[in-house]
């Protein structure tokens, strides 16, 4: 870990005074998740007639952004997101925020080998501790690299974050030049939704393919989580995580004894991950907890380190596949939804994994002006990203069943597909895909 010297002590100062130090035209960097200012956004947004041209890096943002809420005009503050929040989302709907594309695991490297130094860095981070760490708590990522760019960097101490374990998780007090009081309010949840009946079904057909000792990825969303409840009722033993994202549905599965690590290569007895989001109890579960490790994003998303653990089991969303097996997860059209995060990465390292196996999973069809589609379909939709590429695919989930398209060809992918859509579908499909030549006349598989 390399460490920034600060140019002189850190001195403890009003959130007005930090904000007096943003200059027009200057980048700063908010950080991510439980790691965005509050305090210090709120004095800067005062600030805004006085400003213009000012960009602002940031990554699910759990609260609304008083830069984005005070500057009705537009004029002043622009955001830019690694990965949408629902929040962010409606800010670029109305043309406020912007998206970076990405590998989440990939981004501490874009901080020190691309983009230039940032101007100022301000994180939330827990109060000093008694080894003169600032925590980043549950949201370590990329902050180091953040740090370690920045020209000035400015740390909003707050008593409301959960202090969790972790390699490079803080900033020394050498490294920091300011320190501002935050508001020291509990940390932001993220709701947990009941799985629907369509969500368990999906989260059945996962399950019964997790044996025990496998060693799991969950992402975000219903369906990933409803698997964390189905193998709570399945007698699967003795699992590992290597994530991304600490869910409540992986607290769950600690609290009840099965998640031991025992038989993960890599950190063994240990649930690693980069950052957490979810209920208060998730985060009691995270706080001073030496079985979980919360790792920067470079070691927690890079294929080559997911690999080496055995069975790595990676679950993900997505919103929409074409018949060839593009999984378009982050965007509906060129309406940004959320991000490609890790997906991409894990599904590359689950397959390179000793018996790893990776699922994507989906509703079989959405509705849309009152009319419901198909989720699966023979062109994405004009302007949807593909987040993960058809020769990554590997298994494919919906209510109507689960399919592994590796080593398929195009016309076998084509069918495959088809057999787990909606079945007021299938016949549409199906002859579009004879009309396109996926599917050639007299052949039989």
């Amino acid at each position: 870990m390399r460490e920034r010297i600060a140019s002189a002590p850190a001195q403890t100062i009003s959130c007005e005074q930090a904000a007096a130090f943003v200059r027009s035209g200057m980048w700063l960097d908010y950080g991510a998740g439980l790691g965005q200012p509050d305090m210090f956004d709120k004095a800067l947004a005062a600030r805004g007639e006085s400003l213009e041209n000012v960009k602002i890096r940031s990554c699910l943002s759990m609260r609304p952004r008083a830069v984005a809420e005070d500057d009705g005009g537009g004029n002043h503050f622009f955001l830019f997101s690694w990965h949408f929040s629902g929040y962010d989302r409606k800010r670029h709907d109305a043309g406020r925020c912007n998206y970076m594309p990405l590998n989440l695991g990939e981004v501490p490297d874009y901080y020190r080998r691309f983009l230039a130094p940032v101007d100022i860095a301000i994180l939330k981070t827990c109060p000093m501790d008694e080894n003169g760490y600032f925590n980043f708590s549950a949201a370590n990522l990329w902050h180091r690299a953040v740090v370690e760019s920045a020209k000035m960097v400015i740390v909003e101490v707050s008593r409301g974050l959960p202090y969790v374990y972790g390699d490079g998780n803080g900033a020394h007090l050498s490294e920091v030049d300011y320190i501002v009081e935050g508001s020291h309010e509990p940390a932001p949840e993220l709701p947990n939704p009941q799985p629907t009946e369509i969500d368990r079904t999906v989260a059945r057909l996962i399950a019964s393919e997790i044996e025990d000792g496998a060693c799991l990825q969950i992402g975000i969303g219903g369906m990933p989580n409803a698997v964390c409840t189905l193998l709570l009722e399945s007698g699967v033993r003795d699992l590992g995580v290597h994530t991304e994202m600490l869910t409540d549905g992986i607290a769950e599965l600690y609290k009840a004894g099965r998640i031991q690590g025992a038989r993960k290569t890599l950190d063994p007895g240990k649930i690693v991950y980069t950052f957490a989001l979810g209920s208060s109890a998730l985060y009691a579960v995270a706080n001073r907890n030496s079985d979980l490790c919360c790792n920067q994003v470079d070691y927690t998303n890079s294929p080559h380190i997911i690999m080496q653990n055995d069975r790595v089991v990676a679950i993900n969303n997505t919103t929409q596949i074409d018949l060839q097996g593009q999984a378009a997860s982050e965007s509906d059209g060129h309406r940004h939804i959320s991000g490609t995060g890790g997906q991409l990465q894990f599904v590359r390292g689950a397959y390179a994994s000793k018996g790893g196996k990776s699922f994507i999973c989906l509703s079989s069809t959405y509705c849309k002006q009152g009319e419901p589609r198909s989720r699966i379909v023979l062109n994405l939709t004009p302007g949807n990203i593909v987040t993960t590429p058809r020769s990554d695919v590997m298994y494919v989930v919906t209510e109507y069943g689960m399919v592994n398209l590796k080593g398929k060809s195009v016309a076998e992918r084509a069918k495959a597909l088809i057999s787990i859509a909606h079945p007021d579908f299938r016949e549409q499909l199906e002859r579009q895909a004879y009309d396109h030549r996926l599917i050639l006349h007299g052949v039989s598989f």
